[in-house]
């Protein structure tokens, strides 16, 4: 199924349209004029919708078509990645030639184009814009009039509940980073000079968690773990349960503060545990390249996003995660030579090339995995925690020069061997001498943070000891003590070991009161170029609009502290 979904994938890569704005008119129809009408593109057989849903799920890794200087960072996975994790204290890049790698360093964006703020801004309006087109062209009318028979209906019933959800899933996105998003539906008018208007962050997170609560309720979303890649009803739950969690910071407004909805967080966490999710007891294999083959790993995803080396090449998601945390001179033979016709050449992480670009800050990995005995000459340190056992650190420098790569700590999570091999088995060696591209799926939802986030809505139910023995499964495969109370302190902590990397931290520092406008917490290079940080302020916990939006839309307007209106790219 995995390898079917991702060769359609690879057949609608040389489909996607090219864009320089991504709203204007959101919803003509068809989207590009080359491309077939819906009538013209679905049938009475269910092939047609299966590629129509495809094109919604393609969304995550498209790499085509966006106006920014690299083609991969204008994925959607990375560039959202980029403003989660890059904008925080658990990375930072080595790559000064690029503005937009600067001004997530060391938050000082504006309102002028960044290419990864543009590129999650554009993909999820983009995506949101297809599915509508497909919620359009799949009525049970026009499903009628191709003369579609009962299977084919229900099947598409169950594509039309997937679709509901990506929608939500991109709409989540854009309303994080970005609040107050344009807003449209399937209902929307096509056409006509019909250009949406912005909708309230409030309203948004409010019309996704009642189409989350509609879509789980409809009862045609595919059973938890029958449809993997793609998302089944945990990915609702999942979803929902991210959303309660965060529900005080979406629903504040300027006139008044937020709305907690922790009762309605613990319940989506219960709703999930009721479906058989398991945690895989080995962290490791959570991210290596056979992660969606591996039935241990893929037992705790409830969202994914499938990438191949084969099938699905891009320099997005995985295969950013994988070349950009290590550098060429990582990629050697057993004489320490980059010689590639050695058949001893190997990559530390199965892969044929490094970037050398992103990295961890000396204090992350001190405050959050205490390590001890570390060397950087001879490259060895100890670290209890087994989810700390991921970095390299061999020639670095402990303190970190933003802009050289040899500083810092590397990370080497996300790792493209299987999970039963390594550099030291020959033939997982050979096969990693020909990966220029990576097989990690990259996991959106998995019970690991369900477990966080349940424990996190307990705490404030003062209701701590139903969450203990989830976080127990997670200490227990880390191989530390449980914890035997939930402060918000050791939240903070656990989340950044359990989730490092995994596009949440900025979130989470907003959560927590420890990202704009906090003077209290700070890391290397916050608010500036200083390696001892500074504060900036609170109006970047959203980004600007792309100026090229606000440039296509005059109903659009600039998010509080920017300048208003539009700005030189």
């Amino acid at each position: 199924m995995k390898r079917t979904f991702k060769n359609i994938f690879l057949a609608l890569t040389s489909s996607v349209i090219a864009f320089s704005s991504c709203i204007g008119d959101l919803d003509v129809n068809p989207l590009n004029p080359t491309e077939m009408s819906p009538n013209q593109a679905y049938g009475a057989e269910v092939g047609s919708y299966l590629q129509g849903l495809t094109k919604i799920y393609y969304s995550f890794i498209n790499t085509s078509g966006l106006n920014v200087a690299d083609g991969g960072a204008s994925e959607l996975i990375r560039a959202f990645w980029s403003t989660q994790e890059v904008t925080a204290d658990a990375c930072k890049c080595a790559w000064s030639s690029d503005a937009w790698v600067r001004d997530l360093n060391s938050n000082t964006w504006s309102e002028a184009k960044n290419d990864a703020t543009y590129a999650v801004y554009c993909r999820t309006i983009l995506g949101i814009s297809y599915a509508n087109e497909f919620l359009r062209s799949t009525t049970e009318d026009m499903l009628d009039m191709r003369g579609c028979d009962d299977a084919v209906k229900a099947k598409v019933r169950q594509f039309r509940a997937e679709t509901r959800f990506i929608r939500a899933y991109l709409y989540w996105m854009a309303m994080d980073t970005f609040g107050n998003v344009p807003f449209t539906t399937e209902n929307s008018p096509l056409g006509g000079g019909f250009i949406p208007t912005q909708t309230p962050r409030v309203e948004l997170f409010n019309y996704i968690v009642d189409e989350l609560n509609a879509i789980a309720a409809s009862g045609d979303m595919p059973a938890a773990q029958s449809n993997y890649p793609r998302a089944d009803i945990g990915s609702v739950y999942g979803l929902l349960a991210r959303l309660y969690l965060n529900a005080e910071v979406y629903t504040a407004t300027d006139v008044a503060p937020g709305t907690p909805m922790w009762a309605e967080a613990k319940a989506a966490c219960e709703e999930i545990y009721k479906l058989g999710y398991s945690i895989c007891p080995d962290y490791a294999a959570l991210f290596r390249g056979d992660n969606g083959e591996n039935a241990k790993a893929r037992g705790e995803f409830l969202f994914a996003v499938p990438y191949d080396a084969e099938d699905t090449q891009s320099y997005g998601g995985t295969g950013y995660l994988t070349f950009a945390a290590a550098a060429a001179t990582d990629v050697k033979d057993d004489k320490g030579t980059s010689d590639e016709s050695d058949d001893e050449f190997f990559g530390p992480t199965g892969i044929n090339n490094g970037w050398a670009g992103i990295r961890v800050p000396d204090p992350y990995v001190q405050t959050y995995f205490t390590p001890a005995a570390y060397d950087f000459e001879a490259g060895t340190y100890t670290i209890a925690d087994k989810r700390g056992q991921m970095f390299n650190i061999q020639g670095q420098t402990q303190e970190m020069d933003l802009y050289v790569f040899t500083t810092g700590w590397k990370c080497w999570k996300y790792n493209n061997y299987p999970h039963d091999k390594g550099p030291k088995d020959a033939e997982a060696l050979k096969l990693a001498n020909t990966k220029s591209y990576s097989d990690i799926d990259f996991p959106l939802i998995r019970l690991g943070e369900i477990h966080l986030i349940y424990a996190e809505a307990c705490m404030h139910l003062t209701a701590e000891a139903q969450a203990l023995p989830k976080l127990k499964e997670l200490a227990d495969r880390a191989g530390v003590t449980a914890t035997t109370s939930i402060t918000q302190e050791f939240l903070v902590a656990e989340r950044a070991r359990e989730l490092m990397w995994e596009a949440h931290r900025r979130t989470d520092l907003i959560r927590y009161g420890m990202y704009g406008g906090n003077t209290s917490y700070s890391w290397p290079f916050k608010g500036g170029d200083s390696a001892y940080g500074q504060t900036f302020e609170k109006y970047m916990e959203l980004f600007s609009i792309p100026p090229t939006e606000l440039a296509s839309n005059d109903r659009l307007v600039q998010n509080p502290g920017y300048v208003d209106g539009t700005a030189a790219e």
